[in-house]
């Protein structure tokens, strides 16, 4: 009636192998998954645009044609070749600063830059228009280089001048002053 049973749940006959137990390293795909995210950061970081801001004249600011200009705060650059620069303030047959020739860096351009663009907006709060500031005209010959009127682009975000034009078209004064 009682069996006796030396067995303690195993069955008998059969071998069995021993199961172990089974773990991931997820080393690699930790790294793989930081890789990614990295890479997209990345990628959204350089499809943003890189451009500079551009900064138009009121429409109804001077009467009906709108954009008031004046010679009193306009500022000439020739950029010629050689690294040089002229500039004048004014219209070039009557100029309020007669042209002369600087070079580039903080010690030449920027520095003037900075003192007329002080005095203009001193004049401009003096008249009652505090936030009419310079305005350049920039004129790059053939003979200056991208490098130059990018220079001269970098020096007009560094002094704060928001209102400048690139134009072209020179005159026959103003090729005989870049040729000097």
């Amino acid at each position: 009636m009682s069996e006796f049973r030396n067995e303690f749940g195993r069955k008998t006959g059969k071998i069995r192998s021993k199961k172990l137990n089974s773990s991931v390293d997820l080393t690699a795909m930790i790294s793989v998954s930081f890789l990614l995210i990295i890479f997209f950061m990345l990628n959204n970081e350089l499809a943003r645009p890189q451009t500079m801001s551009l900064t138009m004249p009121e429409d109804n600011s001077c009467g009906r044609w709108g954009g008031c200009y004046g010679e009193d705060r306009s500022l000439t650059l020739l950029l010629g070749d050689n690294d040089k620069v002229v500039l004048y303030k004014g219209v070039l047959m009557y100029p309020i600063i007669k042209p002369k020739v600087v070079r580039y860096g903080k010690h030449g351009i920027r520095k003037e830059l900075l003192e007329i663009n002080k005095l203009t907006l001193e004049y401009s709060a003096a008249i009652g228009r505090p936030n009419s500031g310079l305005i350049v005209i920039i004129k790059p010959s053939k003979n200056s280089n991208f490098r130059n009127l990018v220079d001269i682009l970098d020096e007009m975000s560094i002094v704060g001048v928001n209102t400048y034009a690139i134009v072209n078209a020179f005159t026959p004064e103003e090729v005989k002053l870049i040729a000097k």
